[in-house]
């Protein structure tokens, strides 16, 4: 017999959970072929059986959360696969269920004769240190004599001590009284009978959840703004397009322009490509950028490695594998870890302005938005309708100050809006 585990999956993955069992027990399993889907926080992976036989049993079932190196299932390895009996699961089904209405009736029967032992030992107890006409007392002014303090040495309750304790309870702060009103007011929709549908977040969603939580808490994170002209930039898009997409096989993006700019931006302001590690500042000399990406599951950030060298149409191939794998669900941890820097495209779903969050241990992020026309004054005093965009950049302002940080932005902006400028210095 042979156990599954769960294989080494990354130095900063530890855990996951099981989304899918390919193969139930008692199937017939060949080398290399899948056995489940596993869940962790960043992919999903899928792990395959290492020997042929027959999957004994399953120890950890779709949505258990499993540790590297757990046991999750048993293999008989070269065993052949035995045909599945009805009949016999359907005797330990009645089986199971005349065993649960056997225990349902003595568990009854049991807590009736609780209820009854309670009744007598609280008449006896109450007998003990109250008379019948305190005890009638109590009861219709509703109180619990086991609240009511006494001042006789044997512990006896009197109808003074009962008054008394109603007047007590009469004379607290009406506030206290309307507390216990507030409650029905928090009632959930399940309560009120409204529609709702109880959907269970996936370990990603969690994570991304619980990342953006920690963002917020552990960095001093600041957002600057700014606008950017994309005339010249759309122009050349317009000239280019296909002769680009002979020559590359991919259309020209806006997002090649972006990766030049920020990856020159990034040069010129050198703490924007760094991270904090306890007091000090790990300030990289490479350029690799998280381009943020909308899956199913939710936002991925793939990484364009070594940006920098790249020409214009291998990062637009890139971005174009990137999503294709991120939609499809298929990336490897090695594509989505060690970037330094992220773009976020907002403006893709329609966005006009927002404030992207850190991707840590990342301290900068760049936000795109929509392209609309709006009208600009010009240097010379006239007004001409151009495209824009709103440019947003977060920052950790722990290593980043803001004269950075709008420097940053401006230089982007510069760039942008003289793409010869950007030929030379992206």
């Amino acid at each position: 017999m042979k156990e599954i585990k769960v294989p080494e999956l990354a130095e900063s993955i530890t855990e996951g959970t099981i989304a899918n069992w390919m193969k139930a027990a008692g199937d017939s399993v060949e080398e290399g072929e899948i056995l489940l889907e596993l869940e962790t926080d960043k992919v999903n992976l899928e792990i395959n059986a290492e020997e042929s036989g027959v999957l004994k049993e399953i120890l950890k079932q779709e949505g258990d959360t499993v540790e590297v190196g757990e046991t999750i299932a048993t293999l008989e390895v070269g065993g052949q696969a035995s045909e599945k009996k009805e009949e016999p699961k359907e005797e330990k089904k009645e089986e199971k269920k005349e065993e649960k209405k056997e225990e349902t009736t003595d568990t009854k029967a049991a807590n009736e004769e609780k209820k009854e032992e309670s009744s007598t030992s609280e008449e006896s107890r109450s007998s003990r240190i109250a008379s019948p006409a305190v005890r009638k007392l109590a009861r219709e002014k509703g109180i619990d004599l086991d609240k009511v303090q006494t001042a006789d040495p044997s512990g006896r309750i009197t109808v003074e001590d009962v008054n008394n304790y109603r007047e007590e309870k009469e004379a607290k702060p009406a506030a206290k009284k309307e507390a216990p009103s507030k409650a029905p007011a928090a009632a959930n929709n399940e309560e009120s009978g409204r529609p709702v549908e109880r959907v269970r977040m996936s370990r990603r969603r969690q994570t991304i959840a619980n990342r953006l939580v920690q963002v917020q808490h552990e960095s001093a994170m600041l957002t600057t703004f700014n606008e950017v002209d994309l005339s010249r930039v759309m122009e050349i898009r317009k000239r280019r397009k296909e002769a680009f997409k002979e020559q590359h096989e991919v259309n020209l993006g806006f997002m090649s322009f972006f990766t030049k700019a920020a990856t020159a931006a990034l040069k010129a302001i050198p703490r924007l490509n760094a991270e904090i590690q306890g007091q000090e500042m790990l300030l990289k000399k490479y350029y690799d950028i998280g381009i943020a990406v909308s899956a199913e599951e939710g936002l991925v950030v793939p990484v364009v490695r070594d940006a920098d060298k790249l020409s214009f149409g291998e990062i637009e191939k890139e971005i174009v594998r990137l999503a294709g794998k991120a939609r499809s669900n298929s990336l490897t941890l090695n594509e989505l870890q060690g970037g330094t820097f992220t773009i976020t495209n907002g403006g893709v779903f329609g966005s006009l302005l927002s404030t992207p969050i850190l991707n840590a241990p990342q301290v900068g992020i760049l936000g795109m938005h929509k392209i609309q026309q709006r009208p600009i004054t010009l240097e010379d005093g006239s007004i001409e309708s151009r495209p824009m965009m709103y440019l947003a950049l977060s920052y950790d302002h722990r290593i980043v100050d803001g004269s950075e940080a709008v420097t940053f932005l401006v230089k982007i902006k510069q760039l942008l809006e003289d793409p010869e400028l950007l030929m030379l210095e992206g």
